[in-house]
């Protein structure tokens, strides 16, 4: 059974770890020392790394690692990346077969992977959230984020930054008397005051509460309409979400 470990770096990122036996794929690396240092300090190995996207938060460690003879595992044409891959492609780590996803919206070159029970889903997934539009369109996004929920409900769901809280407030100021937003945000409260990754959630718990994967849903589709009057299908509901949030504070 494969171990995961969450390490903390720069403002609000995490390097995932999954290790067996000592032997560890750290995903996304945004940046070296941590990593190594984690190592060090549990007597383990590096076997291989994941990267989800080119953003440098997610690659900066690269060139640590990128003159070894480490697979390194990621979208084409990113420095260091010496196992490119594609939608559809598997992958053997640590004696499981993890499953490459496409997930492009927040970047063209995005993707995810998924074996043993986990989603690494760099910036495509939020806990009750999801990633802005740099490069893609809101359909790739919209798209990409129905892929994923329907993955099965006990996946755990390892996404690459710490949003959780502010997320919420969002999901709460869109549907403020929402039950189920109210409890998590108390659950997720409670655990960043003990300085606690709300990481990795769930499939289920996603769309018990993202907005994002809820767009079917009629109260929800009824509040973002009252916003944006215009909105006739889920898509629609979904862009507005997503530039409802790019501009609240």
């Amino acid at each position: 059974m494969l171990k995961l470990h969450c390490l903390p770096i720069l403002d609000d990122n995490y390097i995932w770890l999954i290790e067996h036996q000592h032997q560890v794929i750290a995903v996304d690396p945004g940046l070296a020392a941590p990593l190594k240092n984690w190592l060090a300090a549990h007597q383990a190995q590096l076997a291989g790394i994941l990267v989800t996207h080119h953003h440098h938060d997610h690659t900066g460690g690269l060139t640590a690692f990128a003159a070894s003879t480490l697979p390194i595992y990621g979208p084409a044409g990113i420095l260091g990346v010496n196992h490119p891959c594609h939608d559809g492609d598997t992958l053997t780590l640590l004696g499981e077969t993890f499953q490459v996803i496409a997930t492009p919206g927040h970047t063209l070159d995005h993707l995810a992977y998924f074996g043993a029970g986990f989603l690494f889903c760099g910036d495509t997934l939020f806990a009750a959230g999801c990633g802005r539009l740099f490069e893609g369109q809101p359909v790739q996004l919209f798209n990409s984020l129905q892929r994923l929920a329907q993955l099965p409900l006990q996946t755990q769901v390892c996404c690459t930054h710490e949003y959780t809280l502010s997320n919420l407030r969002f999901a709460l100021h869109v549907q403020p008397n929402n039950s189920a937003l109210i409890e998590r945000q108390a659950i997720e409260s409670e655990k960043r005051s003990r300085q606690q990754a709300t990481l990795p959630s769930t499939i289920a718990l996603e769309l018990a509460t993202n907005p994002y994967l809820r767009c079917t849903d009629a109260e929800l589709f009824e509040h973002v309409k009252a916003h944006q009057p215009e909105i006739t299908t889920p898509l629609d509901c979904f862009t507005a979400l997503r530039r409802w949030k790019d501009s609240f504070r």
